[in-house]
């Protein structure tokens, strides 16, 4: 008698359209306008901090605007690339994008990060300032790649990366980050650990988009990889932030690679093309890396699908956005961690020599690094001095 109650029960609800008005309730807690993800988002993004820093970096843009202008040379020569380039249809493949610009555009926080995907502290907002400035203003100070101010190396993991998954990171977003941190993790001294419980650690987590801080900030610090953020390459690329890393367009010596077309980008993604602070970051004398996973594609804040970025060699074009770990990407970590002298262990700080040719450093050892036969010794012109030395001294000739 009961469940013949409880069974007319349910048909009269349905009927009713009960059920169907409890659904729309429960799915507008999660996706409607008013929804929880919607909630936390505006928390992340529209805080005091975050807001102040986004409107610093829009004080810059006709600074910015400034810097990428280029000279009626090369003007000529961009254009004579762009003849050589052959047209590739681009087919979009998944709905939420199929980069890490496209997938922040379309979750709507692209604009709210420098770059396109970082989260800066106030401290580096700052630098970025100081550096549009400086060189609007005709300074020409060394510029450079990896993370690295004052406070190096209490900007790296020197004990390992302590890291733990938060209640709304999913198994694939587990599995992928944890297969992102191994693409570094297996050619580098650097170890990851989750550890919930560590002083300093990265939240790992589902928001809006796939974004990172860069380098160690101190406590907890967040990594989203949101929908769409969901394989191995984008984990990677987000971690190498966390570990310390800028995009390689940010480098010094970028113009002499690449040439930004200023034509073909968004008006409010210039700061993806700002060179990195003058006095911070180091790029350890390793050759510039058109396949490095820090690499924006070539089409990277396009609003028509062109070209926003072409190599001088343009056979590099497609190269440009390349979804692994790199051995650059390895070599500039493994020096900025101080791997190569401290047997396997981060180091609190790399060690340089400045002697000339031909005067080895104190301790020197004529012994390779197993590295070295990867490479090959026509890459040692690609190497400074204090790296041939210390990698590969018999490989480069010093003994």
């Amino acid at each position: 008698m009961r469940l013949a109650l409880l069974a007319l029960l349910l048909v009269v609800c349905a009927n009713a359209g009960i059920f169907g008005d409890v659904r729309d309730k429960v799915k507008n807690i999660f996706t409607g306008e008013n929804s929880i993800g919607k909630k936390i988002k505006s928390m992340v993004f529209n805080n005091t901090k975050i807001l102040n820093i986004k409107e610093k970096m829009k004080k810059l843009t006709n600074k910015i605007k400034k810097t990428l202008a280029l000279t009626p040379q090369a003007i000529i020569s961009l254009k004579e690339r762009l003849s050589k380039l052959r047209p590739i249809k681009q087919t979009q493949v998944k709905e939420t994008g199929d980069s890490i610009d496209e997938i922040n555009e379309k979750s709507e926080v692209g604009a709210s990060l420098f770059q396109g995907d970082i989260i800066l502290t106030e401290k580096q907002a700052e630098e970025v300032q100081e550096d549009v400035e400086e060189e609007t203003a005709g300074g020409n100070r060394t510029k450079r790649q990896a993370f690295k101010d004052r406070r190096y190396p209490n900007t790296i993991w020197s004990t390992g990366v302590n890291y733990y998954f938060d209640y709304s990171a999913n198994a694939a977003v587990r599995s992928v980050f944890k297969k992102g941190a191994r693409e570094w993790e297996k050619d580098t001294c650097i170890n990851f650990h989750e550890d919930r419980s560590a002083k300093d650690k990265i939240r790992v987590f589902v928001q809006s988009g796939c974004w990172s801080f860069v380098g160690k900030i101190g406590g907890s610090q967040d990594l989203s990889l949101g929908r769409g953020c969901e394989s191995i390459g984008t984990a990677a690329h987000e971690i190498g932030h966390a570990l310390g890393l800028y995009h390689t367009m940010s480098r010094h010596d970028r113009d002499k690679y690449i040439t930004v077309n200023l034509n073909n980008v968004k008006a409010d993604w210039l700061d993806q093309f700002t060179k990195q602070t003058p006095e911070t970051n180091e790029n350890y004398g390793i050759t510039y890396d058109y396949g490095s996973i820090m690499h924006y594609g070539g089409t990277s804040a396009s609003f028509n699908k062109k070209p926003t970025m072409v190599p001088f060699d343009t056979v590099h074009q497609e190269t440009l956005g390349s979804p692994f770990v790199s051995f650059y990407d390895l070599l500039v970590l493994n020096n900025h961690y101080n791997c190569f002298v401290t047997d396997g262990k981060p180091g609190p700080k790399p060690i340089r020599t400045t002697k000339r040719p031909g005067v080895l450093p104190k301790g020197f050892r004529c012994a390779d690094k197993p590295t070295c036969e990867i490479l090959g010794a026509e890459y040692c012109n690609a190497l400074d001095e204090d790296l041939r030395i210390s990698m590969c001294p018999k490989m480069c000739g010093y003994c």
